[in-house]
């Protein structure tokens, strides 16, 4: 059974906002722009983040700090998506993030990378707030028990995404089919979070496995810091492909097989049955001297 509406488009700022408040700004003023419904953002802070035997050893990670998006800009942002009339998402990346969204959030993201911490998925659910939680990396048994998680402490509103988190992800690695099998096993929305920045796999992964959520990450100016990994979109790139999506679902139509309004004024210009020649008799007989 195909999806009776397109699926909901969320663009991810991911790290790519340079911890700029007006950036911020101009990403939501973007994402509504070009047709999405909802724009995520991620909170977090390196400390609580990464253990501290890598943020030791590893120059690399520690870098990640000019990633974080200052708490300061949650009120701010979600003001700006309700005035843009798009839905404010954010991913917390520990318990703390948690409290702080929950007054302004339409609704949480959880991370693959977070899919094993219980009390993560714990303190989302008991917020009431719906949720979303991506399964890169994940096998379907740690899908189940995270699943199990969310009912049993009262997320009672959530979608699961398939995706790969490979950056960038090549088409032939998406196993987009996999949506049918989670879709099956936990009977809630499936949808895509996408990392392969490819149409066919966007449009196949809507019209095909029917996916109720396309997310995407979304770049303004290849100048974000995750663009050159190759996974973002730019927004005349993305922008098209939601239009196309989207226009595919207006054309399904009530499935009544009779002439449209746009149809009628040449119906009459049909063959007539008796002689095969255009238009009808009673429209020739207009023409008649």
């Amino acid at each position: 059974m195909s999806p009776v509406s397109p699926p909901l488009f969320i663009a991810e700022v991911s790290s790519n906002h340079h911890q700029d408040l007006d950036r911020c700004r101009e990403f939501i003023d973007v994402a509504a722009d070009i047709g999405c419904d909802a724009v995520k953002f991620q909170l977090f802070r390196l400390e609580s983040l990464f253990a501290p035997e890598i943020l030791t050893q590893s120059e690399t990670h520690r870098a990640r700090k000019a990633w974080e998006l200052p708490s300061s800009f949650i009120p701010e942002l979600a003001v700006r998506c309700k005035l843009r009339d798009v839905a404010f998402c954010c991913t917390p990346f520990d318990l703390e993030a948690v409290e702080i969204l929950k007054p302004h959030v339409d609704f949480f993201k959880i991370a693959s990378y977070e899919l094993l911490w219980d009390k993560l998925l714990r303190a989302c659910s008991r917020t009431g707030r719906p949720l979303i939680l991506s399964t890169g990396m994940a096998d379907l048994e740690e899908v189940r028990h995270a699943v199990e998680v969310l009912r049993r402490f009262g997320c009672g509103d959530f979608r699961l995404l398939h995706c790969s988190s490979a950056y960038p992800t090549p088409a032939e690695a998406c196993n987009l089919a996999a949506m049918e099998t989670l879709s099956t096993e936990f009977q809630c929305p499936v949808g895509w979070s996408d990392h392969s920045r490819d149409m066919g796999v966007l449009f196949r992964a809507v019209n095909r496995w029917n996916a109720s959520i396309i997310e995407f990450h979304l770049d303004l100016d290849a100048k974000g810091a995750e663009y050159e990994a190759g996974h973002c979109w730019l927004p005349e790139q993305i922008k098209p492909v939601i239009a196309g999506i989207k226009s595919g679902f207006a054309a399904d139509g009530d499935g009544c097989k009779q002439p449209n309004s746009f149809e009628l004024p040449d119906r009459q210009w049909r063959a007539d049955p008796e002689d095969g020649l255009r238009p009808l008799r009673e429209m020739r007989a207009r023409f008649a001297p």
